[in-house]
């Protein structure tokens, strides 16, 4: 329900260590050689990098895994589907929304297969042909298999295709005829209802029924479920190549090496590995080719699995455009993916392996793109209700928050998410995601400026109406990330799009939410933990920053009313922040306050030790006169500091709830940094999130060090791209292996937190691409400053093609000797530019020059140090500040 990072979708129902809301025939290729044309499944054959520590920016753009393959997840995705199994090339039941229901290949709104299997001369791939070998790529997934036939499986998403296609290269060194098997299992459902709601998910799946048409296996799932305010719906997936089979069979079985299927248990995670649920009601089908191979030769087949939520007539049509040319829509596919890659492109040569995230951190967001039509919004009230639905959002694209049981529209998920996103350059998405945001929101809560919080591609809305508590944090940061893709992209139209639904959000805050009119908004927020006070730390925090960004919004409107209101409650906010939240004895800031048990407790604080406690030093604030955190800077280095020794932070970054005293029974585990008696128990698990709010608290204040900012860049880094580490090359997962939770490859494949989470590249991108590179739009006002700080230890950051607005900036900071370089190049971005350096701490000034000439500059001290800004008059501006 809350966006607490341990556990998401409803009240108590949840596993443990969960988040709460929180054509034309072409099927043979004949491929001559493995240099054909970029994209094409051979051609994506190539050399890869198996190990995160060691990849260098002109090392291919692979990572590859040959160890535990069947316990690993493989995920493939495109904006109109995805798909999930194992990296062997099985497929377990997966997932707990659904109990194991929600890997497989889907298409929003549904699911349409269990999956499929493939077999040579009775001889299964996965099983009896073991995988050798699986591949990420940008865009796409490879697993190879040896045997007296090679095989290569290449699997992606077309993008604009409701479909997924599978490639099969083989060869071999004789000549002979292989017989080729597929197995397919539906399972045509929709992700909503749950398996704990009402309905539940057995009520609403309907059996499914399976026929062969025009050479393909053909799947339906028609009719209406039988509780009220259920819709007839018919859902229909196509399976096949275009290349004849020899022969076909039907029957409810059809799981290649998985059949029969072992059941998941409605409860408990014994067996470790099943293959469909209670709720499934799918069946299966056959396909048999004959497949010639010459001696040496190369051959590839491909397979597409292609479906929709409106009948068999549209489904077959995304079945023929899939495989219309397969081998075009790869190239395509991995020509966008270079182009994403091109964006933001980082060197940093004292930091390989954060280089290296920052490129996969651009494929994760690419991979978490989802689009739903005619999502139907009704408020399931938390899963007790199924009223009819109250509108139609014709489409929606957003940032799906987690594969697999998340990927669908979430705000506190998108808020976080946005930021890496502008800092990728990915603009469009995030703009698309607010804009469901708003649709889904006005719709189900009659335009009151409530955000809603977590939405099914079907338009269930689990929580987050104007009936529920929701997320105070959640609408109070909806305007900040209205601001912050104005600032990126200078827009004025979408700001203007936007700016009605943000003024509401925080007049909806002051009139409902501040019910003792003390300024601290009440409510729910990103952590929900008994002993917590109504109003939040982050919550507080959320709805300054937005005051201040929606003063801005205003201002820039010429709308000096709301200006003027924005700017006083913030003003008021801040004059009176630390003296309430500021706990002296804890060395750090209160995670709420307002106990609701007792009525004397008013506004006194009360220290939990959760993540949130870090937010005062995570966000900016922008004010008339310049940008700066929250927090003051004598606090946030006493708070920062307390947050990076051994009771908050582990091998991967920063704890949910750190150790320390407790009067809670289960004591405490670890040591303790304070003398704070806590209420609470300590949660020492490691989210992507959390880690990532950390490394940029870090870089607010400076503190770029190897034991500061370094350690959650490199915590997240490593979880994505460390071969003792990773589930899935290159996808950063929910959470990280840490005390009290166990690495995902040890459990059950249903009782998994996500294998790609988006919101953890907000640790990667943001902190490099705006800290350490420091590049600052504020196109909305027509101006950007590009102020770089060299990390510790390392002689130089650069970055190329950075997108602000319509044109982009390339930049390098260097250190030499005693020489602090800054070169800045705009491309086309129509803005006043300001370049400059943040000095290594208590270095002096000599002089300056740019472009070879003596310049005047200016000195500003910030949270961040003391920096040398001068205005920059050329499109390319080499800066050069001498140190004494």
């Amino acid at each position: 329900m809350t966006p607490d990072p341990t556990n998401r979708s409803s009240r108590g129902s949840t596993p443990p260590l969960r988040r709460r809301p929180v054509g034309r025939a072409v099927g043979v290729t004949l491929l001559a050689t493995a240099t054909v044309l970029a994209g094409s499944a051979s051609a994506l054959a190539g050399p890869t990098t198996t190990t995160g520590r060691t990849a260098t920016a002109s090392a291919p753009s692979e990572l590859s895994e040959s160890t535990r393959l069947a316990d690993r997840r493989s995920l493939v995705v495109g904006d109109r589907a995805y798909a999930m199994g194992d990296e062997s090339g099985l497929y377990p039941a997966a997932g707990w929304h659904v109990r194991g229901e929600m890997g497989g290949f889907w298409t929003q709104p549904i699911k349409l297969l269990d999956g499929i299997w493939f077999g040579l001369d009775g001889n299964w791939l996965g099983k009896q042909v073991p995988a050798a070998k699986y591949t990420s790529g940008h865009g796409y997934s490879r697993i190879d298999y040896s045997g007296s036939v090679n095989v290569r499986r290449t699997d992606f998403v077309p993008d604009g295709v409701r479909a997924t296609l599978v490639g099969l290269t083989l060869s071999s060194s004789t000549a002979k005829t292989v017989k080729l098997d597929v197995d397919a299992h539906s399972e045509l459902m929709q992700p909503y209802p749950w398996d704990w709601t009402a309905p539940t998910a057995i009520d609403a799946n309907l059996p499914d029924t399976g026929d062969f048409v025009d050479g393909a296996l053909r799947f339906r799932e028609q009719g209406t479920p039988s509780y009220p305010n259920a819709k007839p719906h018919d859902f229909a997936a196509f399976v096949g190549s275009s290349l004849r089979p020899a022969d076909h069979t039907l029957g409810p079985d059809h799981r290649g090496p998985q059949s029969p299927a072992v059941i998941c248990p409605k409860d408990g995670t014994t067996p470790a590995r099943c293959d469909d649920s209670l709720t499934g009601k799918g069946t299966g089908g056959g396909l048999t080719y004959d497949v010639p191979l010459k001696a040496g030769e190369q051959k590839t087949i491909w397979f597409a699995v292609a479906g929709s939520d409106q009948g068999s007539k549209v489904a077959e049509g995304e079945y023929r455009k899939a495989l219309s040319n397969p081998d075009l829509l790869l190239r395509a596919k991995t020509a966008a993916r270079a182009q994403i890659d091109a964006q933001s492109a980082v060197d940093l040569p004292g930091d390989r392996l954060l280089q290296q995230s920052v490129e996969w951190s651009k494929q994760n967001l690419a991979d978490s793109v989802q689009q739903a039509n005619n999502l139907q919004i009704r408020d399931v009230n938390e899963g007790k209700d199924y009223p009819a639905s109250l509108g139609t959002v014709p489409t929606a694209r957003w940032f799906g928050a987690g594969f697999p049981d998340y990927p669908w529209l979430f705000a506190t998920d998108g808020e976080y998410t946005a930021f890496a996103a502008v800092a990728a350059g990915q603009f469009g998405t995030v703009k698309e995601h607010l804009r469901a945001l708003r649709d889904v929101s006005d719709i189900l809560n009659n335009r009151s400026g409530k955000v809603a919080h977590e939405v099914t591609p079907t338009g269930d809305v689990y929580f987050g109406s104007n009936q529920s508590a929701g997320n105070t944090d959640e609408t109070v940061k909806f305007p900040s990330t209205v601001a912050l893709l104005w600032r990126w992209t200078g827009d004025d139209k979408f700001r203007d799009e936007m700016y009605d639904f943000s003024v509401r959000n925080l007049r909806y805050v002051y009139k409902n939410l501040d019910k003792d009119g003390d300024g601290w908004p009440e409510g729910l927020a990103n952590v929900e933990r008994a002993g917590m006070g109504v109003e939040k730390l982050d919550s507080t925090v959320y709805l300054d920053r937005g005051l201040r960004d929606l003063a801005d919004l205003a201002a820039s409107k010429h709308d000096t009313r709301t200006a003027q209101w924005a700017t006083a409650r913030a003003t008021d906010l801040e004059s009176r922040f630390e003296a309430q939240w500021w706990v002296p004895q804890a060395m750090g800031y209160a995670d709420s306050i307002d106990d609701p048990a007792d009525p004397a407790n008013d506004n006194t604080p009360i220290f939990q030790r959760h993540w949130i406690g870090v937010t005062p030093m995570e966000v900016e604030l922008t004010r008339p006169d310049g940008t700066s955190p929250l927090a003051s800077t004598e606090h946030a280095n006493v708070a920062l500091d307390q947050r990076e020794k051994p009771c908050y932070t582990g091998e991967f970054g920063l704890f949910h709830t750190g150790t320390g005293p407790t009067s809670d029974p289960k004591g405490n585990p670890g040591p303790s940094c304070d003398g704070v008696v806590s209420q609470v128990p300590s949660e020492r698990s490691i989210f992507g999130l959390n880690t990532s709010i950390m490394a940029v608290a870090e870089g607010n204040f400076g503190r770029l060090g190897t034991k500061q900012q370094q350690v959650y860049t490199t915590g997240n880094a490593r979880i994505q791209l460390d071969p003792t580490v990773w589930e899935t090359p290159g996808a950063m997962p929910e959470i990280a292996p840490s005390p009290d939770s166990p690495a995902n490859i040890g459990r059950a494949f249903y009782d998994r937190s996500m294998a790609l989470q988006a919101w953890g590249t907000y640790g990667i991108l943001w902190p490099v691409i705006h800290q350490q590179l420091g590049v600052d739009p504020d196109l909305g006002h027509r101006r950007i400053s590009v102020v770089p700080q060299l990390p510790q230890g390392q002689p130089k950051v650069a970055g190329r093609n950075i997108r602000v607005g319509n044109g982009s900036v390339d930049v390098s900071a260097s250190l030499a000797g005693k020489a602090l370089t800054t070169d800045v190049t705009a491309h086309g971005v129509g803005a006043a530019l300001t370049a400059g350096a943040v000095l290594p701490a208590g270095a002096k000034v000599r002089g300056v020059t740019v472009n070879g000439h003596a310049a005047a500059y200016q000195l500003v001290t910030t949270s961040r140090g003391t920096e040398v800004h001068v205005p920059a008059r050329d499109a390319h501006t080499t800066l050069v500040i001498t140190l004494q």
